[in-house]
């Protein structure tokens, strides 16, 4: 006899695989219960539904968002680094455009030692 920490007979896991079977097969909820539906979006997620999260795409980009979309390219062995050299990995990794031409227009004499700083800069400088 096998020893284990499940409270349930197998009867029980019988009836309770039987009843998540339409789950599992669909993909998607076949009832009205809502506890596995996903969660909506909160306020302060950024808007990453649409596409990329660019600079120059809305009236102002919080850091935030620009961010999350330095990341997608850019690691913490590619820092402390100028901005021609960020823009090289940008473009070797398919960054969007918009996003290297921001990146190539920061101060050449600036150097920046985290995506953090990065990321402020690019969003600051409108």
């Amino acid at each position: 006899m096998q020893r284990g920490s499940d409270r349930l007979n197998v009867h029980r896991d019988d009836e309770m695989k039987h009843e998540l079977q339409g789950l599992l097969r669909s993909g998607h909820p076949t009832r009205t219960e809502d506890w596995n539906d996903p969660e909506p979006p909160a306020e302060d997620d950024p808007e990453v539904y649409r596409g990329a999260v660019v600079p120059g795409t809305s009236e102002r980009a919080a850091p935030e968002s620009v961010r999350l979309e330095l990341s997608r390219s850019l690691t913490r062995h590619d820092f402390p680094a100028a901005p021609r050299e960020l823009a090289g990995v940008l473009r070797r990794k398919n960054a969007p455009d918009v996003l290297v031409e921001r990146v190539s227009r920061l101060p050449r004499s600036a150097r920046y030692g985290n995506l953090l700083a990065l990321a402020e800069a690019v969003a600051g400088g409108e």
